[in-house]
């Protein structure tokens, strides 16, 4: 049978054209991450370790913050020491800064040379240790402007002025009001970004903005990849073209280059003869009758005998196994990553990025998303997308489907006192239960189960089937209704995971007698723990929250649980909103630290699972925030 023409090296150099032109396109139109009004520096500085007493913390932002910006100063023991703020003096920044505006549908670069101090007042230092200052404010294109930096003080105890008594205002609440009607607004959140950020806040705020210094004209200014970006494609596109000409030429000589070297043949296999050395051969003296597989009474391949040559490679060259067009590709997509990563490096300090996610750009401190799920520093950024709804602006959960996905249990109630299997499925746009799904915190899924009463609390780990089924062992005691939350991370073709929270009602027939709302306490009791909850939650403000666990009055020694020292879940009476926040990596002053955005005026129940001896316990927290 005769064999196939080899693939001409014009449809492979048409492939890598297409496959680059494709990777160009796609990387080319990334635009960089919108941020304006952002904090670039402060006095101390983020992380520092001051040994003297302070009577103000400076903040310098690229814009004059609004006059009604919110600002709070909390001490290692929770409380507040802030004592006013004022508009300070211009002065040069240590480094400059650029940043990002969306201008008629296109991404423009500003720089600024000159910071925007808001002169925050410390009425005393209590305590030595960590000292957190959180703010809130709005910049004059729309965007939001919040997040926290902090500072460990080691000095000595000063004492608060005569009559002075710490602040328990929260942000404006047009601020507030603001903030949560950007974050469902569809318009330059950070979310579309790809971070994990605070919600945005949209209305214009007064106080004269920053002059931005002239942008570099250069390709990357435009919210390209930045030269270096070009410079990396116009590499590999050179690179790809000097590959294919020398193959070219090579095929057309005939020399031994005329084949990529991943295409050579195998050991023992020779070329063909040339034509006129098989028509010779075929005018001999009949010889013995060929053997099956063979042509001329001679292999169909086999060494050239006297006077004759190999067979030219054919013009258009050998065909290009998969394993070499998948080398060919995979250096080519190599190359332009490269190319668009040094691109992005060179088309900024780093601030801007940290500035898309509401936090600070010169210290890259903890901030809140606005969608369910709160992180600290270091947790790595990602989306959470949310309900949609404006009262919805930070919770989830609230719905049975977000995101293309749906919960459906396979049964909505159980007997009361019963040990039954609760199964599910995450089913996905197509009908299909979604099978993929990315470890967070240890676990594919978790599932949480709370009372309409907010009582009952349950934080549980299925198992999955092979056929997408999830199944764990859930006892209700008590007759009533249930919200069941699966909180999940999706993992798409690219292996990028999308974090969802979707919620179910859940009903145990009986008679029932709704629990009573305890009052709002600092401390609660879990087990034989003691646990103090420290700081105090703010709405619309990033603020700390610190868990102190003791046993017999000393402290308790906390073990990683799900991989944190601790996990903190906040659901909202009444519609049962749903948000998760994150830890810090480490312990801070002893204890888990936690950085919460209250989503709006409410009452919540906040649960605060910790591992101690192997054994998890938790706390459970009333926050009257109506």
């Amino acid at each position: 049978m005769r064999r196939p023409p080899p693939v001409p090296g014009r449809c492979v150099s048409g492939l890598l054209a297409v496959v680059l032109a494709a990777a160009v396109a796609v990387l080319g139109a990334a635009p960089p991450a919108e941020a304006h009004g952002t904090l670039a520096m402060s006095t101390p500085a983020t992380g520092a370790t001051v040994a003297e007493p302070l009577a103000t913390v400076q903040l310098y932002f690229t814009e004059q913050v609004a006059d009604n910006a919110y600002f709070a100063v909390t001490a290692p023991d929770g409380g507040r020491v802030d004592n006013g703020w004022t508009h300070g003096s211009p002065a040069p920044l240590d480094k400059p800064v650029r940043e990002y505006l969306l201008v008629d549908g296109k991404f423009e670069p500003r720089e600024y040379t000159t910071g925007f101090p808001a002169v925050v007042k410390l009425a005393h230092l209590p305590a030595a240790g960590q000292y957190t200052v959180s703010y809130l404010s709005v910049a004059s294109d729309g965007e939001p402007v919040r997040g926290t930096m902090s500072f460990r003080y080691t000095g000595r105890v000063t004492a608060a002025p005569q009559g002075w008594r710490p602040p328990t205002t929260g942000p404006d609440p047009s601020l507030v009001a603001a903030a949560e009607q950007h974050e469902t607004s569809g318009h330059g959140s950070p979310q579309s970004a790809g971070a994990s950020a605070a919600p945005a806040v949209s209305p214009a705020a007064p106080g004269a903005a920053a002059s931005p210094a002239a942008a570099p004209a250069d390709a990357g200014d435009a919210g390209g990849p930045g030269w270096l970006g070009w410079l990396g494609v116009v590499v590999a596109v050179a690179a790809v073209a000097g590959v294919v000409g020398w193959r070219h030429r090579a095929a057309r000589a005939g020399g031994p280059a005329a084949r990529w070297p991943w295409t050579r043949r195998p050991a023992g296999r020779a070329p063909r003869r040339a034509p006129a050395a098989r028509a010779a051969g075929r005018a001999k003296s009949p010889g013995p009758k060929p053997r099956p597989g063979t042509r001329g009474g001679g292999p169909r391949r086999g060494p050239a005998g006297p006077g004759e040559a190999p067979e030219p490679a054919p013009l258009g060259g050998p065909r290009l196994g998969d394993r070499g067009l998948a080398v060919v590709v995979g250096g080519l997509v190599v190359a332009l990553l490269a190319g668009f990563g040094l691109g992005r490096v060179g088309a900024g300090d780093g601030r801007a990025a940290t500035a898309a996610v509401g936090g600070s750009p010169a210290t890259g401190s903890p901030v809140a998303a606005g969608d369910g799920h709160q992180h600290a520093a270091g947790a790595g950024a990602h989306t959470h997308p949310g309900d949609g709804d404006p009262a919805q602006a930070q919770v989830t959960g609230t719905t049975v489907s977000a995101g293309g996905y749906t919960l459906k249990p396979v049964t909505r109630s159980q007997p009361a006192g019963v040990n039954a299997d609760y199964r599910f499925r995450i089913v996905g746009a197509d009908g299909r239960p979604e099978t993929r799904f990315a470890v967070v915190h240890d676990k594919p899924l978790h599932l949480v189960v709370v009372g309409r009463d907010l009582g009952g609390y349950q934080h549980l780990h299925p198992t999955m089937a092979t056929d997408g089924t999830w199944s764990v062992p859930l006892t209700l005691k008590r007759a009533g209704g249930y919200r069941v939350y699966a909180d999940f991370a999706t993992t798409a073709a690219d292996g990028t995971a999308r974090p969802l929270v979707l919620g179910v009602d859940h009903q145990v027939p009986g008679a029932h007698t709704p629990a009573t709302l305890p009052a709002a306490q600092p401390r609660a009791t879990a087990g034989p723990f003691e646990v103090e909850m420290v700081g105090t939650p703010t709405i619309g403000a990033t603020v700390p929250l610190s868990f102190r666990v003791g046993r017999a009055g000393a402290p308790a020694r906390l073990e990683r649980y799900l991989g944190a020292y601790g996990h903190l879940v906040v659901v909202r009476e009444g519609d049962l909103g749903y948000v998760h926040v994150h830890p810090d990596q480490e312990l801070v002053d002893g204890a888990p630290r936690f950085w919460l955005t209250a989503p709006g005026p409410s009452r919540y129940r906040a649960y605060f699972d910790f591992q101690v001896d192997g054994k998890v316990h938790t706390a459970e927290f009333t926050l009257d925030l109506g």
